[in-house]
């Protein structure tokens, strides 16, 4: 099957934690060139390719939701944000347009940029699920985000989710599956987790 007959992909941000190991409030209001982290990242998968955009929300959903910048884009809530990640990926995942695949994509990292969208919306195959991927210091290719879900797996991906973990299982348990798409040359993966990681917002 052709690139050009593939669904289109669906844009998921979680931006639901409420950032406590950082403790500056949820990561997605962080300032980021001259806006908000969720506001810049929504934008970056948009202009990547994306069809649309689903931002999931939970710690200070109303405020977020009501930043300028995502009124461009659709708001999901997570009102069980506080159980962990798998809730807000399950909420993703069910309220991108049917049919599309899904590129899941984390609001704490700000190196992401459209190229390493493109690059990934444009190496998916049919059936797969496409992850981007960086090396650590010992030169080993290593799964990060964002990650590209096709159609077919979506229910099963999302199925999977619980507690902290997103798609983590699904992929431990189909590793088959997995293509590893090298994006070390546009970004670092790196995320924002602790006050050591904020002169990556710099």
């Amino acid at each position: 099957m052709s690139a050009s007959v593939l669904p289109p992909t669906s844009g998921v941000l979680l931006a639901a934690g409420a950032g406590t190991r950082l403790g500056l409030g949820p990561k997605a209001l962080l300032p980021f060139r001259d806006r908000t982290l969720v506001e810049v990242l929504a934008d970056v998968l948009l202009e990547g390719g994306c069809s649309e955009v689903l931002v999931v929300l939970g710690a200070e959903a109303g405020r977020v939701a009501a930043l300028p910048g995502l009124s461009r884009h659709r708001t999901v809530e997570n009102p069980r944000w506080h159980e962990g990640m798998g809730g807000s990926f399950r909420a993703g995942i069910s309220g991108a347009a049917a049919g599309n695949n899904v590129m899941v994509a984390l609001v704490d990292q700000p190196g992401l940029n459209r190229e390493t969208v493109a690059r990934l919306l444009q190496q998916h195959h049919p059936e797969r699920i496409t992850a981007a991927a960086y090396r650590d210091l010992s030169g080993t290719l290593r799964r990060g985000h964002p990650l590209v879900i096709d159609a077919a797996l979506r229910e099963q991906v999302a199925g999977s989710a619980a507690g902290d973990a997103g798609a983590r299982h699904f992929l431990k348990a189909h590793p088959g599956l997995v293509d590893l798409v090298d994006c070390g040359d546009l970004a670092d993966g790196g995320d924002v987790d602790t006050k050591a990681n904020l002169h990556l917002l710099g």
